[in-house]
C-alpha cells in the first residue's frame, strides 16, 4: 500500500471512529444522560461489567492515576459509579457502576445500534458483519483509549 493510500485510509477510520463516538455521546444525551463527555463513556467500557481500580482504569485510558482518579470523583459526584472496598485487596478501592451507570451504559448501547444500522443501510448488513470482523482481528485486545 502507498504511503497516500495508508494515510487516507487512516483518516477515514479516524474519521469513523469520531463520528461513532460523536453519534454514541449525543444519543446518551438525548436518552437524559447529561452532563457527560466522551471520556466518560470511555471509563464505563472499562468499569463494567465487574468494576475496576483507579490504577486499572488509568492503563485503559492512557493517563496518569491522578488524572483517572479525578474521572472517577466526577462519575461519583454525578451518581453514576461508586467506590467499594476491593474484595482481594484491603489496600484497592474497587470502582463499579450505580445503577445510573448501567442505565447510561445501556443507553449507550442503543445509540451504538442506531450508529451501526446507519452503516447496514449505507454498506448492508453482511458487509457490516465483514467489517466488523476484520476491524477485530487487526484491533489491540480490550483497551479502548480516547484521542485526548
Amino acid at each position: 500500500m502507498e504511503n497516500s493510500e495508508a494515510m487516507a485510509l487512516s483518516a477515514a477510520v479516524l474519521a469513523v471512529a469520531g463520528e461513532l463516538t460523536r453519534r454514541i455521546h449525543e444519543g446518551v444525551a438525548t436518552r437524559g444522560f447529561e452532563g457527560l463527555r466522551p471520556a466518560h463513556g470511555f471509563a464505563f467500557t472499562r468499569l463494567a461489567p465487574d468494576g475496576a481500580t483507579v490504577t486499572d482504569l488509568a492503563v485503559h485510558l492512557g493517563v496518569t492515576k491522578q488524572a483517572a482518579s479525578q474521572l472517577v470523583d466526577e462519575l461519583v459526584r454525578k451518581g453514576y459509579a461508586e467506590r467499594r472496598p476491593h474484595p482481594a485487596d484491603a489496600r484497592a478501592r474497587l470502582v463499579v457502576l450505580t445503577e445510573a451507570g448501567w442505565a447510561c451504559t445501556r443507553a449507550a448501547e442503543d445509540a451504538a445500534a442506531e450508529a451501526v444500522r446507519a452503516w447496514s443501510e449505507a454498506l448492508g448488513e453482511s458487509e457490516v458483519r465483514a467489517l466488523g470482523a476484520q476491524l477485530l482481528r487487526i484491533a489491540p485486545d480490550g483497551v479502548i483509549r480516547p484521542a485526548w
